[in-house]
């Protein structure tokens, strides 16, 4: 039956530089957390956009290619997924405008399509 019990799980999501993901791929996998989506996605932050060049020409594009990381989690991996986006995504010690963003995300329910487990378990 859905929704029936609260199981403190989280969806994380971050927002990374593409050439990082498999950095943080690997800093995941290194915490036991093996399962995630990944998807483009465009944007901009404080760095407001770039110049591209298109035939010759200067064009000012606000938007910056970037990655979009999922990350449904129990209570117990969201400080260690957390980390590990981090130590994947930053660019060097200090880190740099541009390295992206985390959201945690109170996640309601999670149902596994293929045999009906609902929360904790079917994550």
């Amino acid at each position: 039956m859905l929704f029936q019990q609260k199981d403190n799980m989280k969806m994380i999501i971050a927002l990374i530089q593409p050439h990082r993901l498999d950095a943080v791929k690997r800093e995941l996998n290194a915490r036991q957390i093996e399962r995630l989506t990944v998807l483009n996605a465009s944007g901009y932050g404080r760095q407001k956009g770039q110049l591209q060049y298109f035939r010759g020409h200067q064009i000012d594009s606000n938007l910056i290619d970037k990655i979009e990381i999922q990350v449904a989690c129990n209570e117990k991996f969201v400080q260690s997924c957390i980390d590990g986006i981090i130590a994947g995504a930053r660019t060097d010690d200090q880190g740099q405008t541009g390295d992206g963003k985390i959201f945690v995300i109170p996640l309601e329910q999670c149902i596994r399509i293929s045999d009906g487990t609902s929360g904790r378990e079917a994550i």
